[in-house]
Formats: structure tokens, C-alpha cells, sequence
């Protein structure tokens, strides 16, 4: 019987020689990797560096000084934490498309260890000073939940970002629709990153044992629908492929760092042993698709 890793790992390869796995034509750029270095980012975010590349994600999503850029739903910060400070230091506009735009991170401001709500960027304990100083002027777009309206003027967006998000938009039957807004939203020749955790196949399970969505998407069901909005694929890249995630767990891709989900009401909790050898695996396997409206 083949193996279903060794087998997940040859589509992916044939998917990419299909496709141009290069970096945008960049040149090196001192001031993103010295924002990715700040220790200004919290110790937990860089962390996980060795998971997310973040240079070698952005540059291969071809993230360019002064751009106007939006992330889609950034919650917990991490793409955020760089986006902004580069943004501002290069003359770009950051914006953050959120639900609720006055608590834009939905977050519970008593908890140390997550971003502070209420328009506050990214923390509520930081002065408004150096808020602004080290982010700019942080601006905030209604999307997600119940809001489904434009991003931007249409046309005006150089780069939007879609950081392992796509798996609830499709769940909550909405990507088709998002995608339009997206399309919308930016320039001729502008880009969308994506960046999702990857199914083995359309016929991968999208069920938990526990009865939850996987997490885990198809690479072409997400190609398909961008194509339907006309997008064209501009490239993939296996820069955060990992062929250690069998993509099996009971409570779906959150059992894997950083989610660490390890037990639910009326289930079985994972043992010891089996949270030390899922935490050995890391984060998920990953798509990264980049994008590109004609013109």
C-alpha cells in the first residue's frame, strides 16, 4: 500500500513544478528582517518564526515598502506585529479587516497573553505615543461575522493577507463572496497572500472524530474558487510545508502548537505521551499561495 505522506508530498511537488516557486523579483530588504528581529515582538510570536518563516513568506508574497496593505482578521497579532511597524516606517498604510472595529482584536483585555481590545494596538498597557511611533496609524475595516461590505474604495489596496482563515470562511460558506471583496479591493496587478493549512486531498476527511472541522483545506479547492473570482495563481511555494503533520487528530489542526488542544467536554483527553509526541511535530503542514489581479 503506498504511503499517504510520501504520496501528500509528490502532489505537492507536481502542484508546485506547475507553478513558479520563486520570491518576487526583490531586492534585500535590512529594514524587514531588522522589524522581524525587534524584540518589541512578544517572546511567543517569535517562536514560532521557526514554523511561519516570516521573511521568506513575505518576500515570496512580494511585500514591497509603501504599500497599502490590509490583513483579514489578524486576532492574535502576528502577522500584525510586522505589517504595522513596516508599514509605518516605510510610508504604507496598514488595515486591519476585523468584526467589530471598536474591539478590533476580540479580545479579553484582562488576559495578559492576548492583544487588547477596544481600539487599542496592540496592547492596552503600551502609551499612545509609542503606539503610534513604532505602528503609524493603525486602521481598522469591518469584516468578518455579520459584516460582508467593501474592504476599500474599490481598486486602492496593493496586498491583502489571508493568514490561516480560509477553512472558516468555506465552513461559514462565505469564501466565494469574500474572495469578491478581495478582488474588488485591490489594484490591477495587486496580491493576494494566502497562507492555509493543507489538506492531502479534496477527499481528505472534514471531520474531527470528535465531530469539528478538520481545519485542513484542499490547495485546489482554494486555487478553484480565487480563479472563479479572477484571480490568477502567481506561484506556490513549500516554504511552510511540514511532512511531520499526519493531519489525523482528534480535535482537528488546534491540536497542534500553538492551539495545544488537548481535550473537550463529553472527550477524551490526549495523555501525556501523545501531547508530547503531537507538540514534536510543530505547527501545521501549509499551503502559501500568492495571488495576482490581472492588469
Amino acid at each position: 500500500m503506498a504511503n499517504p505522506g510520501k504520496l501528500a508530498l509528490l502532489g505537492a511537488l507536481l502542484f508546485c513544478s506547475a507553478v513558479s516557486a520563486k520570491a518576487a523579483d526583490l531586492p534585500d530588504d535590512p529594514l524587514l528582517r531588522a522589524v522581524i528581529a525587534s524584540p518589541d515582538r512578544t517572546a511567543r510570536d517569535r517562536a514560532r518564526d521557526v514554523y511561519r518563516h516570516p521573511e521568506a513568506s513575505l518576500r515570496f508574497w512580494g511585500l514591497r515598502p509603501g504599500m497599502t496593505v490590509i490583513e483579514l482578521q489578524p486576532e492574535g497579532g502576528y502577522w500584525a506585529e510586522i505589517l504595522a511597524p513596516y508599514m509605518a516606517r516605510t510610508g504604507g498604510t496598514y488595515l486591519a479587516g476585523v468584526a467589530d472595529p471598536l474591539q478590533p482584536w476580540g479580545a479579553d483585555v484582562s488576559d495578559p497573553n492576548l492583544p487588547g481590545g477596544h481600539g487599542d494596538f496592540p496592547a492596552p498597557d503600551v502609551p499612545a505615543s509609542a503606539k503610534t511611533e513604532r505602528y503609524g496609524v493603525v486602521r481598522y475595516v469591518a469584516f468578518g461575522g455579520a459584516v460582508h461590505g467593501p474592504l476599500a474604495p474599490p481598486g486602492s489596496v496593493d496586498w491583502i493577507l489571508s493568514a490561516r482563515e480560509v477553512h472558516n470562511w468555506i465552513h461559514e460558506n462565505f469564501f466565494e463572496e469574500a474572495l469578491k471583496h478581495f478582488y474588488d479591493a485591490l489594484k490591477p496587478g495587486g496580491i493576494l497572500a494566502v497562507e492555509e493549512h493543507r489538506a492531502d486531498s479534496a477527499t481528505m476527511p472534514t471531520k474531527t472524530v470528535t465531530g469539528d472541522i478538520t481545519g485542513y483545506v484542499d490547495t485546489q479547492v482554494v486555487v478553484d474558487a480565487a480563479k472563479r473570482a479572477g484571480f490568477i495563481l502567481d506561484a506556490a511555494s513549500e516554504i511552510n510545508a511540514n511532512p511531520l503533520d499526519s493531519k489525523d487528530y482528534p480535535f482537528g489542526v488546534w491540536t497542534l502548537k500553538p492551539g495545544r488542544l488537548s481535550v473537550l467536554p463529553n472527550q477524551p483527553a490526549l495523555t501525556d505521551e501523545e501531547r508530547r509526541r503531537i507538540d514534536a511535530i510543530g505547527e501545521s503542514d501549509r499551503m502559501t499561495l500568492r495571488f495576482r489581479k490581472p492588469g
